[in-house]
């Protein structure tokens, strides 16, 4: 499934938001413009549906429903949510499903948040509308979502399924070279690759071995003098990855992950995450510590995994050489912009100027990224006086 439509009210950074996505979406925006907090919609569904999860759980890992909400939230403080699964990408399909909630909280005592509606639609019909007699007779129920309760989600399981499924890349080289060295207890679903490559070796063999060789493939033409790339563990059982580079002996230098150079181990996670299964992928600025030349093609490996499985990919980027891609259509990006009221979010292609320089042949990065550029900066023209 894809998440063909979100729709957002006093969610972080956004007062208000309606837009279609498609099934490669790139988010544009300056600085603290919201990028990170508008993927951060899907790791909340995914936070209230895990195991040991649920809508409390989600709201407290986030600071309590006054870091949530707007500040620019006035006469209707309610935090509220909808998103639509279709089958496809396109937008002319009636989705499958539409969940949505609106979020507030207790005006006293504990101060709980709990959910003012839960509804859920099965294509037209509506199957979950909340609060209902029960919730009415015992307003506590209120303060969870039947989507994270298996004994009330057997109709529209399938939902949670998907978000349960989630994935966010951001990963930190340094976590992934020394695990060890950060003390404190795992961030739930690993979103900065310290347990990477215990996942790799959690892979079964075969498929394991034959995304290392693609991966392989890549490196050799992406990274100087590396000839193969294998996994292994050492005598403690700890799994590595090990990479063989030419070099004076026959046999070349092996040098392991904690060599490896940045923009080598953002590139594997990068290739190995788009292998990893078909569910939806967040993605924070994966040209980080890549070269430019493999940055532009970022979108096309994007694409060309898509055309073999089903998976949606949500990427942030300020990237002019990833944007710069003529392949990537105006419908597929989003661009963000800070203002009085919150921060607006419009599909590219609906923004006539910009359908216009697309029409005549810019590109994405040059008829986007101007527009991202802080107002100050494009005014006075440096950033520092020395």
């Amino acid at each position: 499934m894809y998440v063909s439509r979100l729709k957002l009210q006093n969610w972080k950074n956004f007062r208000q938001v309606e837009v279609k996505l498609r099934n490669r979406v790139f988010l544009a925006g300056p600085n603290a413009s919201g990028k990170s907090n508008l993927m951060d919609v899907f790791r909340f569904f995914r936070d209230i549906v895990k195991a040991g999860g649920g809508l409390q759980q989600a709201v407290q890992d986030r600071g309590g429903l006054s870091k949530i909400r707007c500040l620019a939230a006035r006469q209707e403080p309610d935090i509220e949510i909808e998103v639509h699964l279709s089958q496809s990408d396109s937008n002319e399909d009636e989705p499958l499903w539409r969940y949505a909630i609106g979020i507030k909280q207790e005006p006293r005592g504990h101060r709980q948040p709990y959910l003012s509606y839960e509804r859920i639609w099965d294509r037209q019909e509506l199957i979950l509308n909340r609060p209902d007699s029960f919730d009415e007779q015992d307003r506590l129920r209120l303060t969870q979502t039947h989507l994270e309760q298996i004994s009330a989600n057997e109709k529209f399981r399938s939902i949670s399924d998907f978000f349960n499924s989630i994935s966010y890349l951001h990963l930190v080289p340094q976590l992934v070279r020394n695990p060890e060295a950060f003390s404190g207890p795992n961030i739930t679903g690993d979103p900065f690759g310290r347990n990477f490559l215990e996942r790799v070796a959690r892979t079964s063999e075969r498929t394991r071995k034959a995304r290392l060789r693609k991966i392989e493939g890549a490196l050799l033409k992406a990274v100087p003098q590396l000839k193969h790339l294998t996994d292994i563990k050492d005598e403690a059982g700890i799994p590595h990855l090990e990479a063989v580079y030419e070099h004076w002996r026959p046999r070349g230098a092996k040098q392991r992950e904690d060599q490896f150079s940045d923009g080598t181990l953002r590139l594997i996670a990068f290739l190995w995450s788009l292998m990893e299964n078909d569910d939806l992928l967040l993605m924070e600025e994966p040209e980080l510590s890549l070269n430019a030349a493999i940055v532009r093609l970022l979108p096309s490996i994007i694409y060309q995994f898509q055309k073999k499985k089903v998976r949606q990919v949500i990427l942030s980027t300020h990237s002019a050489e990833l944007l710069a891609d003529k392949g990537i259509d105006g419908s597929e990006v989003l661009i963000l912009t800070p203002a009085a009221e919150g921060t607006d979010v419009k599909v590219v292609s609906d923004i006539n100027e910009v359908k216009l320089l697309l029409e005549g042949g810019f590109s994405i990065a040059e008829a986007v990224l101007p527009r991202t550029e802080p107002k100050a900066i494009q005014r006075q023209g440096y950033l520092f006086e020395v």
